[in-house]
Parts: C-alpha cells; sequence; structure tokens
C-alpha cells in the first residue's frame, strides 16, 4: 500500500510539473502567468472560448524578471488525423513593467508587434467539435538578437506545421523558461 502511494505520488507530480503539454518537445517546467482579461490560465490544458481568448493576453512570470524576453503562441492538435501544428504568434522584446506583485508575479509587456503579429484563438466549428492546443512558450531574448533568416523564413513562410525544437535551433535560441497550454473548442 505505502510503495503504491509512493508510485501514485510520483506519477502526480510528474504530471503537474510539466507546463508543457505531455510529448511536448521542449519540456518546460516552470509556470508562464497567461491571463485574458481577467481569466487567468490557472492549470495547462484549461478550457477557454474564442471570444476569452481574442485579446492578446498579458503574460508574466514568477519573480524578477531583469532579460529581455520572446514570447511564441501555437496552435497543436489534440488528436490523430487533425491539422498539424500552426504558428500563430511570436513577439519579441517583452521587459518587466515593473516589480512583481504581492503574489510574486512579474508582469512582461511589449510594444512590439512582430515578427509574428498577435493572432488569437480561432479554431473552425468541427464535426464532431474537438479542443485546439495553444502552447505559450517563453525565452530570454539574446542582447542584441535579429531574427536570423533560416528563422525568419520558418516564421513567414511555415506556420502550418511549425517545428519548436527546428525553430529555437535556426533562431539561435537556448530553452525556452516559462510556458503554458490551454485549449478552446471551434
Amino acid at each position: 500500500m505505502k510503495a503504491t502511494n509512493i508510485v501514485s505520488a510520483l506519477l502526480l507530480a510528474g504530471v503537474t510539473s510539466a507546463q508543457t503539454p505531455a510529448g511536448f518537445t521542449p519540456a518546460v517546467k516552470e509556470k508562464l502567468e497567461v491571463t485574458f482579461g481577467t481569466k487567468n490560465v490557472a492549470t495547462g490544458g484549461q478550457a477557454m472560448t474564442k471570444a476569452d481568448t481574442a485579446r492578446q493576453p498579458t503574460i508574466g512570470i514568477s519573480g524578477p524578471a531583469n532579460e529581455t524576453y520572446i514570447w511564441m503562441m501555437i496552435d497543436q492538435p489534440t488528436s490523430a488525423g487533425k491539422p498539424a501544428t500552426y504558428l500563430h504568434t511570436v513577439l519579441r522584446d517583452f521587459k518587466a513593467s515593473g516589480a512583481a506583485s504581492a503574489a510574486g508575479i512579474t508582469t512582461l509587456k511589449t510594444t512590439a508587434t512582430g515578427p509574428v503579429s498577435w493572432f488569437g484563438p480561432a479554431p473552425p466549428a468541427e464535426n464532431p467539435p474537438h479542443p485546439h492546443r495553444y502552447t505559450n512558450l517563453l525565452w530570454v531574448q539574446p542582447a542584441n538578437w535579429q531574427v536570423p533568416s533560416a528563422a525568419s523564413t520558418m516564421l513567414q513562410n511555415q506556420k502550418l506545421g511549425f517545428d519548436v525544437p527546428k525553430f529555437i535551433t535556426a533562431a539561435g535560441l537556448s530553452n525556452p523558461i516559462a510556458a503554458n497550454y490551454f485549449n478552446v473548442t471551434g
């Protein structure tokens, strides 16, 4: 009985520690705070509506944010045979907008509109309906970073079937430091 409880606790810890969906590469452990208006994506996979997610969210991280950051949102299929991953948004130059809140969250803001401007979740009506998974990733932006040509080509011409690990390499980025994901059904 004790061994079963320990194994169950370890499995639960493994499930709850990842802020990216199961099987997503790269896996990210730190939570990216994503808030649409007054609706916070509290847990990975939380159901949201198209109306909830129509406007660009506010993002933040736990603790101090002394760097510049890049944020990405992609749509991933949740069922076999469904459309491939689709790149929605990549915005650069996020910085802390002030001190951390009482809860320890530092809000990040940018005035940038690219390299891929905000395009909110808008899954089509499907029969039967199925959720689209929107994964949000945050990277530390390297000093003096400009989008390399190979990464720029991916961002502009390869949105359908977007390959995150390939982009990380092409863009000269390290692994993401924070992530979160939510579901929207068409």
